[in-house]
């Protein structure tokens, strides 16, 4: 560990003096992220962050609020996908449950102005499925409601990431995610329900309750020209 925090500001100084190329050569070709995860005991928890042992080493990760208020406890074993984020004045760990959420946090890194303090804040107002769903329907509303999250700014990363998320997919996570035993998928069309019955289907089978589905679905308004796809689009507007 002291070999870290030594050896990266010293890069860096070789980098400003012109002596060496902005990616050294023994790391050429090689991932960018160093610490692809951390497993250990939880010996600490804070509002933010939690740290984990790991053989005698406390590492300090920050993570989403919906894991120290709800999941997490102290002496629990645990396993952290984790991003390192270097900066000039510090190298800090950002840990997740699964590497979807990992996954997801980066995407977030990737719009413009967004950085991790406020993907980290995203992901603790809402969950990556809800987020998906969020982008799809154009909900900027819901993506407000994170910390330091205006609306031109979630109107921003819904522009910069809905092509980065598919329905289907995101119905298949959604289920796998509340079915860890395997999901069977999306109840298929029988041919002879309507558009908005298999939208219906759909938002039950995520886990809605028949009447918010049915209210949600209602309120798009005039569907008999849309798809399933459409309305379902239309339809978790009204329900986040």
């Amino acid at each position: 560990m002291m070999e870290i925090w030594a050896f990266v500001p010293a890069i860096k100084d070789i980098e400003k003096k012109g002596n060496l190329p902005a990616t050294p050569h023994f790391m050429a070709g090689r991932s960018q992220y160093m610490i692809g995860f951390i497993k250990g005991t939880i010996d600490e928890i804070g509002p933010d962050y939690v740290v984990i042992d790991n053989h005698g080493v406390g590492w300090v990760i920050y993570v989403p609020a919906s894991l120290t208020d709800n999941d997490l406890r102290t002496g629990d074993e645990v396993k952290l996908y984790t991003h390192m984020a270097v900066r000039e004045d510090a190298i800090t760990l950002y840990g997740f449950y699964s590497r979807d959420d990992l996954d997801v946090f980066r995407l977030l890194l990737g719009v413009s102005g967004i950085g991790p303090k406020a993907a980290l804040g995203i992901l603790s107002s809402m969950t990556t499925d809800s987020l998906r769903f969020a982008v799809l329907a154009d909900d900027a509303g819901a993506i407000a409601k994170a910390p330091g999250i205006g609306k031109k700014t979630a109107q921003k990363l819904i522009l910069e990431l809905k092509d980065k998320f598919k329905l289907d997919d995101a119905f298949e996570k959604k289920l796998a995610h509340d079915n860890p035993a395997g999901a069977e998928g999306l109840p298929a069309s029988g041919g002879s329900g309507t558009a908005m019955d298999d939208a219906i289907a759909a938002l039950v089978a995520l886990g809605y309750s028949a009447t918010e589905a049915l209210k949600a679905v209602r309120k798009v308004g005039p569907a008999e020209s849309m798809d399933s796809e459409a309305i379902l689009k239309a339809a978790l507007k009204f329900i986040f």
